[in-house]
């Protein structure tokens, strides 16, 4: 990662002009010169100092969404590490949530009861057995055959069918997953790094207190350290509008890194829907996949490009726009 903003960015970022000759030059009285020698002093994410956040294994994280720009933080850690954040107070105040159980409900208990006469009864029962005992001689006939076999062989097969689900237990254990300063499901955003600062200071309850360095980083944090790298810095409200320009404006560097976050997210947050929408084989990872492909350029660009060409922008753009509208939706802005 950590490769340039897209156009758009750019371009609106760009350093005023130089001023024409015969255009005042600016007065350092006027104050203005003041706000850019300010502007200069401020570290970049570079050149900040990222001993602490190496050290304790957290980063800071700036997401912009519809609703304005926020900092938060987020770690990894394996999933045999963390306690998932509790959603059960979030979902019940989902209203569309709360409405889409309720008609799965319904359509339980709306299922039909046919009562059969006592001839048919006895036909089906008949048929159930006969089902039954022919199920019930291949099972003693399958189990004949594993007898022979551990008999012929030295047990080996049977170990290590029998260490497999531990060892898939494992690696799935050892894995290591996304932790958000979260809270009852809520992702905890912040509109100044001095808020920030301030919430994790204060002691409240939140996810990411269950890691082992969080206390560390209660003591010795300082606003100044709130400076996110580039490639922790995600742009989740450019994301639809530049899915509507079609597949020639498509920024590969703003689109990829927002399918990262988001994933995050909907992991940490346990978003199940934004999961399958962005899952292996759904149409935007096959957009994911085909933006990584033409960024990397070579014959695997060229690829790349002749796959983009044929995934729909509007879809894409409806699918995203439902993503964001998802996460914002999660989103507890602080102060």
């Amino acid at each position: 990662m950590g490769s340039p903003k897209h156009t758009e960015v750019s371009v609106a970022r760009q350093s005023p002009q130089r001023p024409d000759a015969d255009e005042p030059e600016l007065d350092e009285t006027d104050g203005t010169l003041d706000e850019v020698e300010e502007d200069a002093e401020r570290p970049s994410a570079r050149e900040a100092d990222r001993a602490l956040w190496d050290e304790l294994r957290i980063d800071p994280v700036e997401i912009a969404l519809p609703a304005g720009t926020g900092f938060t933080l987020r770690a990894y850690r394996p999933a045999r590490e963390l306690t998932p954040t509790d959603v059960a107070e979030r979902d019940q105040d989902d209203p569309f949530l709360a409405r889409r159980q309720a008609v799965e409900t319904d359509d339980e208990d709306d299922d039909e009861v046919v009562i059969l006469d006592e001839e048919l009864a006895a036909e089906f029962a008949e048929a159930d057995a006969e089902e039954a005992e022919e199920a019930d001689g291949k099972s003693r006939r399958r189990k004949k055959a594993a007898a022979d076999d551990t008999a012929d062989g030295d047990g080996d097969a049977d170990a290590e069918a029998t260490e497999e689900p531990d060892e898939d237990e494992d690696e799935a254990g050892d894995e290591e997953v996304p932790v958000f300063l979260s809270h009852r499901g809520k992702l905890l955003l912040f509109k100044t790094p001095e808020s920030l600062v301030s919430f994790v200071r204060s002691g409240a309850p939140n996810d990411m207190s269950q890691l082992d360095s969080w206390n560390e980083l209660s003591e010795r944090v300082e606003p100044a350290d709130i400076v996110p790298l580039d490639e922790d810095t995600y742009e989740l409200d450019l994301v639809v509008e530049n899915l509507r320009g079609g597949h020639d404006t498509w920024d590969s560097t703003l689109l990829i890194e927002a399918g990262e976050v988001a994933r995050d997210i909907a992991y940490a947050l346990r978003l199940p829907a934004v999961l399958d929408m962005l899952s292996a084989g759904s149409s935007l990872d096959d957009l994911d996949e085909a933006l990584r492909a033409t960024a990397n350029g070579g014959i695997g660009g060229f690829l790349g490009r002749r796959r983009l060409k044929k995934i729909g922008a509007q879809t894409a753009s409806l699918g995203w726009r439902t993503i964001v509208g998802k996460i914002s939706a999660v989103v507890d802005w602080r102060d």
